[in-house]
């Protein structure tokens, strides 16, 4: 596409004054792409089915060390119990991830999946980059033959955590132990080989530069150019509380900062369908504006979600709260599976 976006365009758009204009692109952008007007939301929940770490990130507040006292890792009953009360409340998917724990193989994994698969029609959209390079590497397996097995288990696809900034000045910085931006792109693109599609995430704010930002914009949009496999891209600024990084990065980011770096977001993945505007960190109002910046999305009623509201975030929302904020912003509500097929339901 020669009318794309440049890195340097977005750069200009990021440090621009004029929030409207950005936002007035974006938002054209947002209606090539959905020309129905509709907004849509999931209703899923978000299992965390361990909390040992052993990667120390700084921007986290939710990790155990190996062998801590509140460390746990959940039973598959446990888990089956919260997916039971997902679907009794209308879910149809969970988002399930943990901390990186190396006491969890592939066959504690195969062994999760299918049992849940056994027990329940639901969609398993589990296990971030770092997690699947752990399994992997306790499992002496090769990323594919992980990623594979752990399909046939029962994973349906897999989220975009663990991208933070797609570069490894950055990534050194906040979270040295984790896996090099390379290694996130490997698993997604071997996934989107595999035939699981997966989404893709940025954590801005975190004292990363702007250039950093459009690099981390750039590596997303070159892999989807090359495999096709995202389903959408989830943008959210770091929350500073309860963290070590949040002493050093102090500033929370504020509105008008996520609602442009959302409308670039739109602008400059021009190969992504789905952009998702964020309620968790930045609340209803702002997540409604969004709307209008480039997101076609307001993400989950979030049932259960542990690891952001511990660095901070405090918002909360029910299913009908998000389908009057979206009709309020002038869509038509309509609830999504977690692949943005849209239920016939309402």
């Amino acid at each position: 596409m020669s009318d794309r976006m440049t890195p340097a365009q977005a750069l200009d758009a990021l440090r621009s004054d004029d929030l409207l204009g950005v936002g007035m692109a974006a938002d054209a952008v947002r209606a090539k792409f959905h020309p129905e007007g509709v907004a849509t939301y999931i209703i899923d929940r978000n299992i965390n089915h361990t909390n040992f770490c052993t990667e120390y990130c700084t921007f986290c507040a939710f990790y155990r060390p190996m062998g801590h006292a509140e460390g746990y890792v959940l039973s598959i009953d446990e888990i089956a119990a919260k997916i039971q009360e997902t679907i009794d409340l209308g879910g149809t998917g969970v988002l399930m991830q943990g901390g990186v724990n190396p006491d969890l193989d592939i066959t504690y994994f195969e062994k999760l999946f299918s049992e849940l698969k056994k027990r329940f029609e639901i969609h398993l959209h589990c296990l971030s980059a770092p997690e699947i390079l752990e399994i992997a590497q306790v499992s002496n397996l090769s990323i594919r033959d992980t990623i594979a097995r752990l399909r046939d288990a029962g994973l349906d696809s897999i989220p975009g955590a663990g991208a933070e900034i797609l570069d490894d000045e950055v990534r050194f910085k906040i979270a040295r132990l984790k896996c090099r931006s390379a290694d996130w792109v490997e698993v997604h693109r071997t996934c989107h080989q595999l035939g699981v599609r997966t989404t893709a995430t940025m954590m801005f704010g975190c004292g990363e530069t702007l250039e950093q930002r459009v690099n981390h914009l750039e590596t997303i949009r070159s892999l989807q150019d090359e495999t096709g496999g995202f389903t959408a891209f989830i943008p959210w600024p770091f929350q500073p509380e309860n963290n070590p990084l949040g002493k050093k990065v102090p500033e929370e980011s504020t509105a008008v900062e996520f609602l442009k770096t959302l409308a670039v977001c739109r602008i400059y993945l021009d190969n992504v369908i789905n952009i998702q505007t964020s309620w968790v960190t930045q609340g209803l109002k702002v997540c409604q504006l969004g709307l209008r910046f480039g997101g076609n999305d307001v993400g989950s009623v979030m049932l259960e979600e542990n690891v952001v509201r511990q660095a901070g975030a405090q918002h909360a929302a029910t299913e009908e709260d998000l389908r009057r904020m979206i009709r309020d912003a002038g869509f038509v509500p309509k609830q999504r599976d977690t692949l943005y097929r849209t239920l016939f339901l309402n």
